[in-house]
């Protein structure tokens, strides 16, 4: 084989070229800290990392969700902690309204101090987020929620959506609440019926909010959830009082089963005692679990309601309150009017106060997950940065050590290539 001086040229070159192009390699691998330059050098770690990369990715835009909710959720808690506290400030005002040495004008003031409360209210219920977006208007971010005045009540013009925020591949969560679930759609009474006096009574009888005893029983089908108690009293000495207990559907006594006889009624009163409705010794049978108590002295001809409970604004319970405040009470009945009328408030205050606790509840449970869900997403981006390292990262040690051995090569190619060249029949002659 004839081996030409071109040949030999080439080879040389070429083997170092070759070395070069190791050697460059190794050194960019050193400098980048990278194994893979390009996909040609590793395709299947290059595929891997990708995936890994996208999923990293996407992890972060998860940790972004969970932070905008996170801090939607806890300005939407600080309002709500507010609403708290105006609650529990009306509620002392309603009992210091109460107070039977207070004269109208000394009632009109508080109620005036309530109507201040109300507008403050209006303006925690309206509140943002600090980007134009309202907290409790539903999906409708930009509506303002609530309008309206004591005299005229107040209206919703949200929705009852939540805001969902995706903050894990398998997890929305509500970074809002409703207006309606948090102001509007309160359950008055003691939430499963509310009681009131009729405001033509003339007696001293004062009702409480009363007590589901059986709430089971309360909510059978058999029960029309609407009765009157209506109270006689005859002119003997001392004079007895009696009461009826009507069936308002029916129009029936349910302690007699018939229409509404005349006084003197089937039941005794005594003030303080318990008036159940589940019938006593002879009457006919019936037992809708729930009980009131009447304390005072009701008059001949007094009744008082007890209906199944229904939605009630806060608003609207303020509302009343202010009205009740403001009333005239210069006779005895007036008086007790007012006394039934602060009571019902307060316990519809106090049902609104339990709702407001129940929504914080739910944010702070929410709040529990978020943070629990970063605790994860922080897991994740350090098992997906363990993971690129692992495919991409060049150790350190093996491609110094190859460096060196190709910085040898490459020296060895050169010198090997210097002495090829250098032979000729020139040197022997």
């Amino acid at each position: 084989m004839r081996i030409s001086t071109s040949m030999i040229y080439d080879a040389g070159v070429a083997s170092m070229q070759k070395q070069t192009a190791a050697l460059l390699h190794t050194q960019q691998q050193v400098a980048s800290g990278h194994r893979m330059l390009t996909a040609a050098d590793d395709p299947v770690a290059a595929a891997r990392a990708l995936e890994v990369e996208q999923a990293q990715n996407t992890n972060a835009l998860y940790q972004i969700n969970q932070k905008a909710a996170g801090e939607n959720l806890g300005l939407e808690e600080g309002y709500l902690a507010s609403v708290g506290e105006l609650i529990r400030n009306v509620r002392t005002l309603a009992v210091q309204g109460g107070g039977g040495a207070l004269t109208d004008s000394d009632r009109r003031s508080i109620a005036g101090e309530l109507r201040q409360r109300f507008d403050e209210l209006l303006g925690l219920a309206n509140a943002t987020d600090g980007n134009g977006q309202y907290l409790f208007s539903g999906y409708m971010g930009d509506a303002v929620p609530f309008s309206g005045s004591v005299a005229a009540g107040v209206a919703y013009a949200g929705d009852d959506g939540q805001r969902l925020l995706q903050v894990s591949a398998s997890r929305q969560i509500a970074a809002s609440d409703s207006g309606n679930d948090v102001f509007m759609r309160i359950r008055n009474g003691n939430g499963a019926f509310a009681t009131a006096a009729a405001a033509t009574n003339a007696g001293s009888g004062i009702i409480d909010a009363g007590t589901a005893t059986n709430p089971a029983l309360w909510n059978g089908a058999g029960n029309n959830k609407d009765f009157s108690v209506v109270f006689a009293v005859d002119g003997a000495v001392p004079p007895v009082t009696t009461y009826d207990i009507i069936d308002n559907v029916s129009g029936n006594s349910l302690l007699t089963g018939a229409a509404p006889a005349a006084a003197p009624y089937p039941r005794v009163f005594a003030p303080g005692q318990a008036i159940s409705l589940k019938s006593q010794g002879a009457e006919p049978a019936f037992n809708y679990g729930a009980q009131i108590v009447v304390s005072g002295n009701p008059a001949s001809g007094d009744s008082f309601d007890i209906d199944a409970s229904s939605g009630q604004s806060l608003f609207d319970t303020l509302s009343s309150l202010i009205g009740a405040l403001e009333a005239p009470t210069g006779v005895v009945s007036g008086q007790t009017l007012l006394a039934n009328r602060i009571g019902s408030a307060l316990t519809n205050l106090d049902q609104a106060q339990e709702n407001v606790l129940r929504v914080r509840a739910g944010i702070g449970s929410r709040l529990n997950e978020i943070d629990a869900l970063a605790n994860v997403g922080e897991d994740l981006n350090l098992n997906y940065a363990q993971t690129l390292s692992r495919l991409r990262d060049v150790d350190y040690a093996d491609a110094i050590t190859r460096l060196t051995q190709e910085q040898g090569y490459l020296e060895a190619a050169q010198k090997s290539f210097l002495n090829v060249t250098g032979l000729s029949l020139f040197n022997y002659v």
